[in-house]
Formats: C-alpha cells, sequence, structure tokens
C-alpha cells in the first residue's frame, strides 16, 4: 500500500493505517532529528512529537497534507527550532551520556566516535538554522536538490548555493575545532 493510501485510510480513523505510517516513517524522521541534534531524549521527544502533530491534524476536518514525507520534516524542522530557541532561553546542563556499547566495539573506539560525533554536532550548531536544514535534507534524509528546494521554498540553485556555503562552513568550523586542541 503506497504512503498516500495509507495517508487517506488513516485520515478516516483506521489505526492499523495509522500505524503503517508511524512504522514506515519514524525511522525517516528520527534520522533527520538525530542530524540536527546530539541530545537523545530530545531525539526521540521530537520525533514522537511531530507524529503526534500528524495525528491532531489527520483528525482536523479541512487539513490536508499533499507531501506527506515533506510534512513530517517540516515539522521536525521546526519542533527542532523550538527546541533550540528554548534551550537559548534557559540552557540547561545535561548529564554524562552513557550509552551502551556494541559487543564488537571496544571502550576506546566507542569514545573515540563519540567525541567526532559530538565534535561535528558542535561545528554544526554554528551554522545557520538554514544550513544545517539543507545538509540535514540532502546528507541525512538523502533528499534530491528538487525536493529540498521544494520543502524549504526556495530554487533549485539557492538550494546549492546554500549547501555549498554550510559545508564550507562546516569545513571551516571543524577545521577551528582541530586546531584548538
Amino acid at each position: 500500500m503506497t504512503l498516500e493510501d495509507l495517508l487517506t485510510r488513516a485520515k478516516k480513523q483506521d489505526m492499523q493505517s495509522l500505524a503503517a505510517l508511524h512504522d514506515q516513517l519514524y525511522p525517516l524522521v528520527y534520522r533527520y532529528v538525530s542530524y540536527r541534534l546530539e541530545d537523545e531524549q530530545a531525539r526521540e521527544d521530537i520525533t514522537s512529537e511531530t507524529f503526534a502533530r500528524l495525528v491532531d491534524v489527520l483528525h482536523k476536518r479541512g487539513q490536508s497534507i499533499q507531501d506527506l514525507r515533506a510534512w513530517l520534516i517540516g515539522t521536525a524542522a521546526h519542533l527542532v527550532s523550538d527546541h533550540y530557541r528554548r534551550q537559548y532561553r534557559r540552557p540547561e546542563s545535561g548529564l554524562d551520556q552513557h550509552e551502551d556499547l556494541p559487543d564488537r566495539h571496544t571502550p576506546e573506539h566507542a569514545a573515540e566516535q563519540n567525541q567526532a560525533r559530538s565534535e561535528v554536532h558542535r561545528a554544526l550548531k554554528k551554522l545557520t538554522g538554514d544550513q544545517q536544514h539543507v545538509l540535514a535534507l540532502r546528507f541525512s534524509q538523502e533528499f534530491s536538490l528538487e525536493e529540498t528546494a521544494r520543502l524549504m521554498k526556495k530554487s533549485v540553485n539557492a538550494v546549492k548555493v546554500l549547501q555549498f556555503r554550510a559545508l564550507a562552513a562546516l569545513r571551516r568550523a571543524m577545521d577551528e575545532r582541530g586546531k584548538s586542541q
């Protein structure tokens, strides 16, 4: 069954279709949010809130969703932005992250990977919201230039320029981090 068919059935309160939509699209939304956020709990909360908002929209009469994937990613992007705004107003200090280690990795290898991931997230935070968004769409979600342009309401050329500048800024931020260590 296609996403459009599932969406149509979900609008008619078919819980199995809604569950199928969730099962198919949760990894897509989670991957996008993970690309933008480092905090595991915030990732899960925002991904869940995205689907809660989908349910709200489906239950409202007169509301329609043309491109479900784009709607979900757009909603997640707004929630990520809201998260950063709240965090900026009221900074929080998190507890140390203790992740379960896969059997095939040594603690040293896992620590290096976590450090590298943290450095990339810190460098990404230095980018503008649009730059973060375009990189997440293009590389995390593997959206085409056309899909990204449509979702961001920009021309394909504007997306190309934004992506180029975002990658250059990310490279500079990573180089600065390397030099300061």
